[in-house]
């Protein structure tokens, strides 16, 4: 789209023009479900969270632990490094990724040119943050990408570690008080 202001040529970016209303209805395109406008608007984030989790099937620190275990999920724990440092890891001997949450939709979309090798759309990918409140809205972002068995685990890392499974960098909170 090409205007002519002060005889300059001045081009509207594709960006301004998928997101400015009155260009797309003058241009005769329909507006689609979700997107743009119609996108849905919550009553505050808690409204938000259970929208989100309506869409996962969530498991338990214990499941997730035996799904990793036996091969039949990817455990990504999405905490930032600080966090990860303060409260300690997963064990490495499970092999979870670490991918931070501001890439996690680039490194899992199975189309995208970032993706890590085990994005898949039929990847189990269990999502782990702190307490369990961002993995949802995580893996509910994965599932609308098409990752179909993306979910999340209840409780976060802090229940991980609370039912004594397999962690590193901060003891489990028994051993602590001893």
């Amino acid at each position: 789209m090409t205007a002519v202001a002060g005889g300059l040529a001045a081009t509207t970016h594709w960006e301004t023009r998928l997101f400015s209303g009155p260009v797309a209805i003058r241009e005769g395109r329909e507006r689609q479900p979700g997107r743009g406008p119609l996108a849905p608007t919550y009553a505050g984030i808690d409204d938000q969270l259970a929208d989100a989790r309506s869409r996962l099937s969530r498991v338990s620190a214990r499941a997730a632990y035996q799904e990793v275990l036996y091969g039949r999920a990817v455990l990504v724990d999405i905490r930032p490094a600080a966090q990860r440092a303060a409260e300690g890891e997963v064990a490495p001997h499970l092999h979870p990724l670490v991918v931070e949450r501001n890439v996690l939709e680039w490194r899992f979309d199975p189309r995208h040119e970032s993706r890590l090798s085990v994005a898949g759309f039929a990847t189990r990918v269990l999502v782990l943050c702190q307490e369990g409140y961002t993995s949802s809205l995580a893996a509910d972002a994965l599932l609308r990408l098409g990752v179909h068995r993306a979910t999340d685990v209840v409780g976060g890392f802090r229940a991980w570690r609370e039912a004594g499974l397999p962690s590193t960098g901060v003891p489990a909170p028994e051993a602590a008080q001893r």
